[in-house]
């Protein structure tokens, strides 16, 4: 009797979270750290992520910053100057996610770091943690001996590429590796964070991603390598150990051109799709905009009159979809995504789903994936016989309708 229930406990707990269609939210934009009380702001919000389904909201990165955007860190530890709110304020807004069952992602900044004081010739290299021991305490040892521009580095060369607005930290550095990872860890247990967003990874080796994978074992992480070219995604995902995701970046630029006219890109050489999750869906994390690509930036925005196109897409489609702030709430967007989200959700669509094309004109794109759902994109109003007769239509915009099988 023991055995039976012990199965029925993995059957009714363990299963649905090994099968959950899991959906990432991006919790702010570049804005954000100036409206006051973001993460006061955020809880509010939580109902409404919860309804749809969203299962982990990615916060902005949370310590002392030079910039308000949280993008230029030095004392980690110190989560009570950041622009979004207090440690405790944090700390409450990670556990009302919890509560509702959504996980927390940290935006991970450890490329780069910004010192706290001048050393006695003038040069910003005295780098403080923001406790009252010698945690994270570090001077110019520990930054790329490149770097001098700032903190007159003497450390080991950089492995990556450079970022000129402030110092790279020496990840050869062992003693690096692991006060890093105790900062993470700390994360973890005393404020909550589930997972882990690293930024700017293609400053630092894959292999050190790998490092503070296995040391801190996040339930979920991503990585920001912002290249289109999918196959040097796939192999930093599997230099940096495999686990790790990373955003699609290559998805989003076909997608976005697609939509224009051209969505006969949206079928590789192959028959499958053009992105990263053509070739590695499970490790990929499809998006439309964020905070640089979109927001006030507009580094590489999508075609603000199709953004639902594009939603359309990857919340049907495998890898792991993000939902952006501004879209989901200050675009209005949040009932046309929602219907897409409970759709995905209905029919388990996850990040290994498989996918089969069945037009890719230049005006209409149309595919079932896992032989449940039919997306169709595209001006094209026609599309033949290609949805079958048991699929009923699920929801529909502006150049785009979902079918779910009967």
């Amino acid at each position: 009797m023991g055995s039976l229930s012990c199965l029925l406990f993995f059957i009714i707990i363990i299963l649905p979270t090994i099968t959950a269609s899991t959906i990432l939210f991006q919790g702010f934009n570049w804005e954000s750290s100036k409206k006051g009380g973001w993460y006061n702001s955020l809880l509010k919000s939580i109902p409404e992520l919860s309804a749809a389904g969203i299962t982990h909201v990615w916060l902005p990165p949370p310590s002392q910053s030079v910039s308000a955007e949280g993008y230029l860190p030095g004392k980690l530890y110190d989560l009570n100057s950041s622009k979004y709110g207090n440690q405790d304020e944090l700390k409450a807004l990670i556990k009302a996610l919890h509560d509702k069952g959504i996980q927390s992602v940290a935006d991970i900044v450890i490329n780069h770091r910004t010192a706290a004081k001048q050393d006695g010739r003038g040069i910003w290299c005295i780098f403080e943690g923001g406790t009252d021991d010698a945690r994270l305490d570090w001077g110019p040892s520990f930054i790329c001996e490149d770097d001098v521009t700032y903190s007159d580095g003497k450390g080991n060369p950089d492995s990556g590429e450079g970022y000129p607005p402030a110092p790279d930290i020496d990840h050869v550095n062992l003693q690096v590796q692991q006060e890093l990872s105790d900062w993470m860890n700390w994360l973890k247990t005393e404020i909550g964070f589930n997972g882990w967003r690293f930024d700017f990874v293609k400053g630092y080796a894959p292999q050190y991603t790998k490092v503070y994978m296995e040391k801190t074992n996040p339930t979920f992480a991503v990585g920001e390598n912002w290249n289109t070219d999918r196959q040097a995604v796939r192999d930093w995902v599997n230099a940096a150990g495999g686990t790790v995701t990373a955003f699609d970046f290559a998805t989003k630029g076909v997608l976005q051109d697609a939509v224009q006219g051209q969505l006969s890109k949206l079928k590789d050489s192959n028959g499958g799709p053009p992105g990263l999750i053509g070739i590695m869906p499970g490790n990929a994390v499809t998006f439309i905009d964020n905070h640089d690509t979109g927001s006030t930036q507009k580094i590489w925005p999508f075609p603000s009159d199709k953004v639902m196109q594009g939603y359309a897409y990857i919340l049907t489609h495998p890898g792991i979809p993000s939902i952006f702030y501004d879209h989901f709430f200050d675009w209005g967007l949040k009932g046309e995504i929602s219907k897409l989200t409970m759709i995905r959700i209905r029919n388990g669509i996850k990040a290994s789903s498989t996918v089969r094309i069945l037009a890719s004109d230049p005006d209409l794109y149309v595919a079932a994936i896992d032989d449940k759902v039919i997306a169709k994109i595209g001006p094209r109003y026609d599309v033949g016989n290609l949805v079958p007769k048991n699929f009923r239509l699920a929801t529909s915009g502006n150049d785009y309708a979902v079918w779910e099988k009967q």
